[in-house]
């Protein structure tokens, strides 16, 4: 019995394929319209996906446990910005904190032998390394003994601007910021970029904040720079750390952002966007069962004279049925199967030229090749049923 299904099928899939052989260029036609729904479903998949992955990433190596403290003034207040804040009395009053670190940023030109470069002069505390994650490839960091030095700790990407190959920068160095010479303390090691840092460290020296003054007459803290202990809960550290912020400030508020506020917000965006990503997958997806629909109407019509023969030697409705659905999942597979390979190598192309990293995404695959054959099981089913409900005797009239 098993076997004569199995040959039951297999013929019937040779007959399906012979048949859609036999159509010619209609065939290519629809099944370029399957190709291009399936692709589109597949590729748009993938690129939303790689889309928010790629956003995520601008979050990630800011941790979702760092916050980042901001100044606006009240009202239409011109008060400038304290140049210090007790930072001590901040971590004291609200348990959590792990370090806590202010920075005062102006920008100009560095000087060493003879090479310039624009850098960002970052005045910090010392707990701003921990705060921030820098990471020293050479020396060390600024501590709170050199209040009162000119030492500097510079970026990776400023000290490759500084050096040449036979003169790189190195530790002990001096480099010039106005009349000052500032001695290198510390390399750091090339940062990735954290885009709600108010200063990328790679194009920063960082110098102590007492020590603004020798290059700026007036500094300001721009921003504080808050990392939380593990498993902290971060809305109550930003709206405590707020209080402490404001009871030492009369003229200016206190804005924290949270990370994690902004990765959900971002993911419901991606979300929204991936949905809609997957609708223009989905019409061109339509459009090709539609192509699908109209071709194996075409190739009933041509074919009641056979459907007739068919049932006049004794086929049955669902076996004219099968045989014409079974053309029509037949046509989609193919459809789909090309699709897939087409949207994964078109994805994979975007995301080169978009610069991403690029991640197959787990559902593009069989929701892409699953909804073709979906597609086109239910394109296919009216012309099936068409063909099985023809009269024997007005099919066989047909020339």
């Amino acid at each position: 019995m098993s076997l004569r299904v199995e040959q039951s099928l297999s013929q019937l899939l040779h007959e399906a394929l012979v048949s859609l052989r036999t159509l010619g260029k209609r065939s290519v036609l629809a099944l370029l319209g399957i190709v291009i729904g399936s692709s589109s479903v597949v590729a748009l998949i993938n690129i939303g996906h790689n889309a928010a992955v790629d956003a995520a990433m601008i979050f990630k190596d800011m941790g979702t446990d760092t916050l980042v403290a901001q100044f606006p003034p009240k009202g239409n207040s011109n008060t400038p910005m304290r140049a210090s804040l007790d930072l001590e009395a901040v971590r004291r009053s609200v348990p959590g904190i792990a370090h806590i670190g202010a920075l005062s940023v102006f920008g100009g030109p560095i000087v060493f032998h003879g090479r310039t470069t624009n850098a960002n002069f970052v005045g910090t505390t010392a707990d701003i390394k921990d705060a921030m994650r820098l990471v020293v490839r050479d020396g060390r960091f600024l501590s709170s003994f050199d209040a009162s030095e000119t030492y500097g700790v510079i970026g990776d990407q400023v000290a490759q601007a500084l050096s040449t190959p036979g003169d790189p920068l190195k530790l002990g160095d001096r480099i010039r910021i106005n009349d000052y010479l500032f001695l290198v303390v510390g390399i750091l090691h090339n940062q990735p970029r954290a885009m709600l840092m108010p200063v990328q460290a790679n194009e920063s020296l960082f110098i102590p904040a007492e020590g603004m003054r020798r290059i700026f007459p007036t500094p300001q803290i721009g921003n504080v720079i808050i990392r939380a202990a593990p498993g902290e809960n971060m809305e109550r550290i930003a709206h405590d750390a707020a209080s402490a912020l404001k009871s030492q400030l009369t003229d200016h508020d206190v804005d924290i952002q949270v990370p994690q506020q902004m990765i959900d917000g971002m993911t419901r965006q991606s979300r929204t966007f991936a949905y809609l990503l997957l609708a223009l997958g989905a019409i061109s997806l339509v459009g090709g069962g539609v192509g699908v629909m109209n071709v194996m109407l075409m190739n009933v019509s041509e074919r009641r004279r056979e459907i007739g023969i068919r049932m006049a030697l004794g086929a049955r409705q669902r076996d004219i049925r099968n045989l014409f659905l079974l053309e029509a999942v037949t046509l989609t597979a193919v459809g789909a199967l090309c699709g897939a390979v087409l949207g994964m190598t078109a994805a994979w192309l975007y995301a080169w030229l978009s610069g991403w990293a690029f991640a197959l995404a787990a559902g593009a695959l069989p929701l892409g090749v699953g909804s073709t054959l979906l597609v086109g099981l239910f394109f296919g089913i009216y012309p099936a049923v068409a063909a099985s409900r023809l009269q024997p005797v007005e099919a066989l009239r047909d020339e």
